[in-house]
């Protein structure tokens, strides 16, 4: 899990570097932000998951499903915060940056 997240955060930055070589700063973090608004839920999620793996008798399925809801709802506030909080956000780059932070465990599938 923590490769993972390791992955999004690294993806996001190059992401965000390639954003700002096309449309500068203002896409660079707008890219920045919307990865993310992917890489923290899922961070809290992984280290939620591996602590109530850690108790006295396991994991508990029922855990995975409420910490998923649970990151659905923050990857939302998150993005509706992002969008009321930076004025010069660039939704393209926003969204650019949250997709690439999504889908970077395909790198670990093809690394495989």
């Amino acid at each position: 899990m923590l490769r993972l997240v390791s992955l999004q955060i690294l993806a996001t930055l190059v992401a965000g570097v390639i954003a700002a070589l096309l449309g500068g700063w203002s896409a660079m973090f707008s890219a920045v932000l919307g990865g993310m608004c992917c890489v923290v839920p899922n961070g809290i999620m992984a280290f939620r998951l591996f602590a109530g793996s850690q108790k006295m008798g396991g994991a508990n399925p029922a855990t995975f499903f409420i910490w998923e809801f649970v990151k659905i709802a923050l990857t939302l506030a998150l993005l509706f915060l992002t969008a009321r909080l930076y004025h010069g956000l660039n939704w393209l780059a926003l969204l650019c940056g949250f997709i690439v932070a999504l889908k970077s465990y395909i790198i670990l599938l093809f690394r495989h």
